[in-house]
């Protein structure tokens, strides 16, 4: 019985020590946020996964962008899925410079690209500011063992859903994805050519 107890304990606080680390990350990043240290904010940062993730989810709407205007061909889509991510890249590259993401997770705005309508923009990080530990944890989502989503939206709809992804490599985590609300990506999937 006795290591039963010993093996609770364990997992109990193995559970604690992932929660606490990735909490302990997401108040760095509010807290650069805030500041709008960019600095702090891109040694916080795994840009490469960070931009994966951005691409990812502008090709997609894009595809959808297409197929609202016309149907588009198996040939089509499978080149944009494959390519999709280098067509993206150039609009992604100008979004994730440190200042531009530093103002980004500050206000919810990315500067020079336009929020036409209420919604086209991502809710701010530092709206987690002072959110309690209960609070969090009613927001994380589990991707996969090493990756939790922090949702930073109100609400829980695909249409309006928000979040941070954070990426655990060895004991520290690191902001690895920005998931947006679909009209900010639309917005965004608007600036690349459709054909």
């Amino acid at each position: 019985m006795r290591w039963l107890t010993g093996i609770a304990l364990v997992v109990v606080a193995l559970v604690a020590t992932f929660y606490g680390t990735a909490f302990y990350a997401v108040g760095n990043l509010v807290a650069a946020a805030r500041t709008g240290d960019s600095i702090a904010l891109s040694a916080q940062t795994d840009l490469p996964l960070l931009s994966r993730s951005l691409s990812k989810q502008i090709v997609a709407v894009y595809l959808d962008q297409i197929g609202a205007a016309r149907r588009p061909s198996v040939m089509e889509r499978t080149l944009v899925a494959a390519y999709g991510a280098t067509v993206a890249d150039a609009l992604v590259t100008k979004l994730l410079t440190p200042d531009v993401l530093a103002q980004a997770l500050r206000t919810g705005r990315f500067p020079g690209v336009e929020h036409p309508t209420p919604g086209s923009e991502m809710p701010p990080l530092t709206r987690l500011h002072d959110a309690n530990v209960l609070e969090l944890l009613g927001r994380v989502r589990t991707v996969n063992p090493v990756q939790l989503a922090i949702r930073t939206s109100d609400r829980t709809d695909a249409e309006h859903y928000a979040a941070v992804v954070l990426h655990r490599s060895g004991f520290t985590w690191k902001l690895a994805g920005l998931e947006l609300p679909r009209a900010a990506l639309r917005n965004l999937a608007s600036s690349l050519p459709v054909k």
